[in-house]
């Protein structure tokens, strides 16, 4: 089978957060739309911790397989933006302060028993595969950020709507990965396009996209099941 063009390629990867990226999930929908409970939001804040501070573990695995010098140093950039460096917090203490803003504990948050098995389930899954896949598929995984570009900022004015029991500065995880997220899924991109050269490559990274959707899918699955008295 012949492998797809450059452009042919980004579509087919594109294509898969149309029908399979968790913003279509119910629980995000409602969570967007002001009918999460104060239990239903802490719940999913609490959890998705748990995804937060594994995601530069991830990152780790998969620096340690790139192939150049110069790919290993704008990746190093994300294992940097999560846990911080002297004078910038980084993305796991934002996501403290939005777990405090929504009435949760450092140590709360901290806790990983406390995890619910689903998510804790999922989201190793998530690590494992990135710390055993090839690295191009490992990095295909992550092209999730490519899927709905505005649900950050979405993501800020409707929490600010609906739920303004929730204090404004708890939300700065999210406004910064608004100037992250572009420069990274332009990395991300540039190294799946230009590296996935045969069909059975790229059919990899396919699947790979598939299976990050999955993942973020059942982490959500998960929160409603516990959380949704509804569901």
């Amino acid at each position: 089978m012949n492998a797809w063009s450059a452009e042919e390629f980004e579509a087919q990867l594109r294509s898969i957060g149309e029908k399979r990226y968790h913003h279509l999930h119910p629980f995000n929908e409602r969570m967007h739309t002001g009918l999460l409970t104060e239990e239903e939001f802490r719940g999913w804040v609490r959890n998705r911790f748990y995804y937060q501070v594994n995601l530069p573990v991830k990152d780790a695995f998969i620096l340690t397989k790139l192939p150049g010098r110069e790919d290993r140093r704008q990746w190093i950039q994300r294992i940097t933006d999560h846990d911080g460096r002297t004078g910038d917090e980084g993305g796991i203490e934002n996501w403290v302060r939005l777990g405090e803003a929504v009435g949760l504990t450092r140590r709360e948050l901290f806790d990983r028993d406390s995890v619910l098995p689903g998510v804790r389930f999922a989201v190793d899954a998530y690590v494992d595969f990135c710390r055993q896949k090839p690295w191009l598929e490992a990095v295909a995984s992550a092209l999730t950020e490519l899927f709905a570009p505005d649900l950050l900022s979405r993501r800020i004015a409707d929490v600010q709507q609906h739920y303004p029991w929730i204090a404004t500065d708890g939300l700065e995880y999210f406004r910064v990965r608004l100037t992250q997220q572009p420069k990274d899924i332009a990395h991300l991109l540039d190294l799946v396009i230009n590296h996935a050269k045969s069909r059975e490559q790229q059919d990899a990274c396919v699947r790979a996209l598939e299976f990050k959707c999955d993942v973020l899918w059942s982490l959500l699955d998960t929160v409603q099941l516990a959380y949704s008295k509804n569901s």
